[in-house]
């Protein structure tokens, strides 16, 4: 249950019944599905089923926008479909791969040949193609551009594995950076934000960059048993002759130092995410923007120095995430997050840790842009006497329990209806 998870946590279990009881909806707004056409309608339906969590700040954000941004996601989710559809031939995807924004502009194009999970993207792409053409002009010119740049890009890294950090730094372009790109244009575009957000291709880059690179980090097990290598060999070769083998138990410590190589990489990137953020003047936008970075932070200091991502799933609490969720919504909050995490991978950093010298400098780094006082960090933290503490578990349990039964037996009852 989750919020056994959170016992720890007092203010995540407060937020998890807050988010519970419509707490949510402060930062994600619920869709009248009725005023669209039904081609936009399963349009959203498949955002929700590809999109673990992407599909609630999508949906909050305003105006056209909304629609624009929903689209430009399954467009790219189509395309990341194909590129990771194990069972189509090299010859068959790469042409895929680099033609696939002309069929943007093909009503009847689709490929019922997949075996991914997220087939439906493919299969159904005439209704996708189809709401991308109802877009007005400047979003499907940013839509198209992108989706161009991307299949290049990865076509180039079907044939090659991630090398070096340089290449590290180009693949995750390609898959993430490119995104952060097209979602800034898009954002000036829609006019809810300056040209600026647009133009400055280095910050948006680095908001796609820090987001994949934590995702590729947490991912090691899961992507290694799929035959799948991310890790750049320039990080890995130095501990280990195969990157498989730092999932061997006596491979820990130098697991554990290839590990934390990538995550002090990843943070470089942080000082630039909170720049992209502090320009951001739309609270939809900023929200869709801070969320995904923020807990992104939290996961890099989750995996940092841990075993467990070489021995199985590694995420935060629900509890946590929900938290994150609902206090991401300013520009102090998410600086005062970042100086929290960065102070929990500080304290975790080992005297032996042949990173250490450039983990403490990159976190130093971090703490000054976030430059909020000691006090604003303090204050998240909730000091409870034991007893009290106890006592509003236990209350919690049987709260959420009772909250659960009722929340079913009433989903239940509108069903139904």
């Amino acid at each position: 249950m989750d919020i056994l998870k959170s016992l720890g946590h007092p203010e995540e279990i407060l937020n998890l019944f807050k988010f519970k009881m419509g707490g949510c909806r402060s930062v994600m707004t619920k869709l009248d599905y009725g005023s669209m056409s039904e081609s936009l309608r399963t349009c959203y339906l498949y955002l929700n089923q590809t999109s673990r969590s992407f599909a609630a700040v999508i949906q909050a954000l305003d105006g056209e926008l909304r629609h624009a941004v929903c689209i430009f996601y399954l467009v790219l989710r189509a395309l990341d479909t194909v590129e990771d559809d194990m069972t189509i031939s090299l010859e068959k995807k790469v042409p895929m791969l680099n033609n696939f924004y002309t069929y943007l502009y093909q009503e009847e194009w689709c490929f019922t040949e997949s075996q991914e999970k997220d087939r439906r993207v493919l299969e159904d792409f005439p209704t996708i193609s189809l709401e991308f053409r109802n877009l007005a002009q400047e979003y499907r010119d940013v839509i198209s551009d992108i989706c161009h740049q991307m299949g290049v890009g990865m076509a180039e890294f079907l044939e090659k594995n991630v090398g070096s950090m340089k290449e590290w730094d180009q693949y995750c372009h390609y898959v993430a950076g490119l995104v952060g790109i097209g979602l800034s244009r898009l954002f000036s575009a829609s006019q809810l934000e300056d040209p600026e957000v647009g133009r400055d291709i280095k910050l948006a880059n680095s908001m796609g960059l820090f987001l994949q690179k934590t995702n590729i980090i947490r991912d090691y097990l899961e992507d290694t048993r799929e035959g799948r290598a991310f890790w750049p060999k320039e990080a890995w070769s130095q501990f280990a002759s195969e990157l498989e083998d730092l999932a061997q138990p006596e491979k820990l410590e130098s697991a554990l130092s290839c590990l934390n190589l990538l995550v002090t990489d990843a943070l470089h990137h942080v000082p630039d995410v909170i720049a992209y953020l502090s320009r951001l003047r739309n609270q939809s936008v900023f929200n869709f923007c801070a969320i995904p970075q923020v807990m992104a932070i939290a996961t890099l200091s989750t995996c940092y120095n841990n075993p467990m991502v070489f021995q199985g799933v590694v995420k935060i609490r629900k509890g946590q995430a929900v938290t994150l969720m609902m206090e991401a919504t300013n520009m102090r909050a998410v600086q005062t997050i970042i100086t929290q995490y960065s102070q929990e991978i500080l304290q975790k950093v080992s005297l032996t840790d042949p990173l250490r010298d450039k983990t403490l400098h990159i976190l130093a780094v971090i703490q000054e842009t976030s430059a909020l006082p000691q006090s604003s960090f303090s204050s998240r933290t909730h000091h409870l006497s034991p007893m009290y503490l106890s006592a509003a578990m236990l209350l919690a349990a049987f709260s959420w329990q009772y909250l659960s039964t009722t929340a079913a037996q009433a989903q239940g009852t509108g069903d139904m209806q």
